[in-house]
């Protein structure tokens, strides 16, 4: 898979957390001699069960628009820790309390942190003021995450 077509999926899957406001997103770009599985982990959190399932289903929804479906999920019934895994990046949605319990971002400390703009392909060409970036920045601020989703940002226009 080509690497820019990589990042697009991984940026619908962050897309679709904030959808469904998801807590704490983070990007973890696994390194190659990390003996990592997969390329890119995205993480993030609910704050109830219904809400991890959620997410995980929006995340799931949103790829198979895409024409992208995942090749495994895990702990779906349970809503604490739902993974999603596409091969090539695998999305963790963690209840709060499973989150801090597993720890995958101290687990994975070597792993670059990436931020949503790392994720839009970079061109060639300078654009004269139009932005194809279409990710809302990611804040650990709830409230701030929260009014910068589209539907969000819909409702503002309006």
């Amino acid at each position: 898979m080509k690497k820019n077509e990589l990042k697009q999926q991984v940026a619908a899957a962050i897309q679709a957390c904030l959808e469904k406001k998801a807590e704490e997103i983070s990007i973890l770009e696994m390194e190659k001699g990390s003996g990592a599985f997969t390329d890119y982990f995205v993480l993030c959190s609910g704050t109830n069960p219904r809400q991890v399932q959620a997410i995980a289903d929006e995340v799931e929804l949103r790829l198979k628009t895409a024409g992208v479906r995942p090749a495994q999920v895990e702990g779906y019934k349970q809503g604490e820790w739902i993974l999603v895994d596409y091969l090539d990046f695998v999305v963790h949605v963690f209840s709060e309390k499973a989150r801090k319990f597993y720890d995958l971002e101290r687990l994975w400390k070597t792993a670059k942190r990436l931020e949503p703009s790392d994720l839009v392909p970079k061109t060639g060409t300078k654009s004269k003021g139009k932005s194809k970036a279409k990710l809302a920045p990611i804040s650990k601020n709830k409230k701030a995450a929260s009014r910068r989703t589209p539907a969000a940002l819909r409702r503002r226009k309006a």
